[in-house]
């Protein structure tokens, strides 16, 4: 399993994923499950995966080379003229890769499924971010649906759906995707550190911040720590609850 969050904000966008991918108890590895294209000062573009490790690979590999060697059947990433375009391409792209893996044409809910985040801006246009699914389609982020999460998305979600806010900063919502990443890793096994971060500032054309934090980072620990001791002080601080004194 895994877990990925694309924050769509006033600023810009935030990506943060895990890194963990098992096939088993005893078959645990770590994977960059974040992947970034770049024109600077035209195109960023970041893609985050989850679901079968080798379809998300055979996806990102074909992104990759063509990218480097386009064709007018297999066009680029980087030349696509909007971020809707790419979104499209993506989806065609990740259709190819799990029906090629289909030996006997079994659906996008068969074992090589894959759920994906596309965010990232073309000059001249806005920001923009994606949830692309197993089949192709996909649905975009508003103002009612600020974010996206993919892979083991339900102890992560509260936080999130709570606290996040369009106009807080990139430090804000860094401490909240923490939050619901810690909350996540101490629900599921499945979901692990090391965490990929990276930013992205609106009109900037440029990737931003980008940090990996490991398992013996002081910051993670530092709010972890922290978010627990708030959380059973808040509980303490809640009126408490009266039994009735009933036959």
């Amino acid at each position: 399993m895994t877990y990925c969050v694309g924050l769509r904000l006033n600023q810009g966008l935030v990506f943060m994923s895990d890194t963990r991918t098992n096939a088993g108890v005893d078959d645990i590895a770590t994977v960059k499950k974040m992947h970034t294209w770049q024109i600077e000062g035209e195109r960023v573009i970041t893609l985050m995966t989850a679901g079968n490790l080798a379809t998300t690979q055979a996806l990102v590999s074909l992104l990759d080379e063509r990218s480097k060697v386009p064709e007018d059947r297999n066009p680029s990433i980087l030349a696509a003229p909007t971020m809707f375009q790419v979104a499209r391409l993506i989806g065609d792209t990740l259709k190819e890769v799990i029906q090629a893996n289909s030996d006997t044409g079994q659906s996008a809910s068969s074992a090589f499924n894959a759920t994906l985040i596309l965010g990232g801006q073309i000059k001249g246009m806005s920001p923009r971010l994606f949830l692309i699914y197993p089949e192709g389609n996909f649905i975009e982020a508003e103002n009612d649906t600020p974010f996206f999460q993919i892979g083991e998305t339900k102890y992560g979600r509260p936080i999130l759906v709570r606290a996040q806010d369009p106009d807080m900063s990139f430090e804000d919502a860094v401490k909240l995707l923490i939050v619901s990443f810690d909350s996540t890793i101490k629900a599921n096994l499945s979901v692990g550190l090391p965490l990929d971060l990276m930013t992205y500032e609106a009109d900037s054309l440029t990737i931003g911040v980008t940090r990996r934090f490991n398992r013996d980072d002081k910051y993670v620990w530092h709010i972890s720590n922290s978010w627990g001791k708030a959380l059973k002080k808040a509980l303490k601080a809640l009126p408490d609850f009266e039994f009735d004194d009933e036959d």
